[in-house]
């Protein structure tokens, strides 16, 4: 569905490791794609001033959050940070969504804070892409959030998750995976068991559609839509991904630079490596979703470089213009009676002072 009025983001200019630099670049070409767009360039005002556009606003902040701050330090003391002056955009009305590459913990928190948590939702999850052998992308949560998760938490997750596919890829039932050590469905932890007894059940009531568990080389193989997983585990997936490409780029080039026999060989492979990389690219997939929150808030990868923050500005455009924020509400108003019997069954009973 496309909107009548302007797609407006706010952007968080002063985040991540390269600041206005890179931001500012990506900005401009996102600008000249997509004519409806419309942004608030948030940041000190001395670095955003040689920023020109007809569609684009300059938002001053006098504070930065850098990326080794405290969360305290992020959210308490600087509160006209950039970060979250630009999240305070989206709660005010005047944004659809916020993009930053800055502290990932900190952006968490500080738009939990402002935003506040949606109704059905105990916490938010970074939700992003990892790049697949079928020359897409699958869709892992969480990212880094929650380290700890109970089954209730991974079943929000895998209906926020679908709801995210549903809008970005526009398939109406992307499937599910529960990431596991293997795929029968008596292996696993507790939590993993009881996480799969609750999405085979979501999956009979039509809240999602569940392929059952996965392993790590699914994600890669692109078995499945989305890959279901704690933060913990899906922060060690992500980096290595990540790892994998850079690998491959430091393999061209070192190659190149040995003795004639490694000379030869690299030759002859560079074509199919450099095709490797370019779809593992991990620039192709940046732009990861804080799901749960009352706004739409897109964490670049803070080492981004234009082609990577513009990726994230495409993936906030697209969300927004899609209104993904009511399409997860749809799927957690009709996934609510699940959601709230597993809230139940996990509840301790109350405790009788003597």
């Amino acid at each position: 569905m496309t909107s009548p009025t302007p797609i407006t983001l706010a952007v968080d200019c002063m985040g991540g490791d390269h600041g206005p630099r890179v931001t500012l670049a990506a900005c401009r070409h996102f600008l000249s794609t997509h004519p409806d767009a419309r942004l608030l360039l948030v940041g000190r005002a001395e670095a955003l001033a040689g920023f020109t556009d007809a569609r684009a606003d300059v938002v001053a902040a006098t504070e930065v959050v850098e990326m080794d701050d405290a969360l305290e330090v992020a959210l308490r003391k600087k509160k006209d940070s950039s970060m979250r002056v630009a999240i305070e955009l989206v709660r005010d009305g005047k944004a659809s969504a916020a993009i930053s590459a800055g502290n990932t913990g900190a952006l968490m928190a500080i738009a939990r804070y402002v935003l506040k948590t949606m109704e059905g939702i105990d916490r938010p999850a970074i939700a992003g892409q990892m790049p697949n052998f079928k020359g897409g992308g699958t869709t892992m949560l969480d990212l880094g959030a929650n380290v700890d998760c109970t089954p209730e938490h991974l079943l929000q997750f895998a209906v926020m998750g679908s709801a995210l596919v549903s809008v970005l890829q526009d398939k109406p039932n992307p499937t599910v995976g529960l990431l596991n050590i293997g795929e029968e469905a008596i292996k696993g932890n507790e939590i993993i068991k009881k996480t799969g007894e609750l999405l085979r059940y979501a999956a009979s009531s039509g809240d999602l559609t569940f392929y059952g568990n996965v392993e790590g080389n699914d994600i890669f193989k692109g078995t499945v839509d989305i890959v279901v997983c704690d933060g913990f585990v899906g922060n060690v997936a992500l980096k290595a991904s990540e790892g994998l490409a850079t690998m491959i780029g430091g393999f061209l080039k070192t190659e190149f630079s040995r003795n004639i026999f490694t000379k030869i060989a690299a030759l002859f492979a560079y074509p199919v490596l450099s095709a490797f990389k370019d779809r593992v690219d991990h620039r192709r997939y940046n732009g990861a979703a804080l799901l749960g929150l009352r706004g739409l808030v897109f964490k670049s990868h803070g080492s981004a470089d234009e082609v990577a923050f513009e990726t994230a500005l495409n993936r906030a455009y697209d969300a927004s213009r899609n209104q993904l924020l009511d399409r997860v509400r749809e799927r957690i108003a009709h996934a609510a009676p699940l959601l709230m019997g597993a809230q139940a069954d996990r509840a301790e009973p109350a405790v009788t002072p003597v």
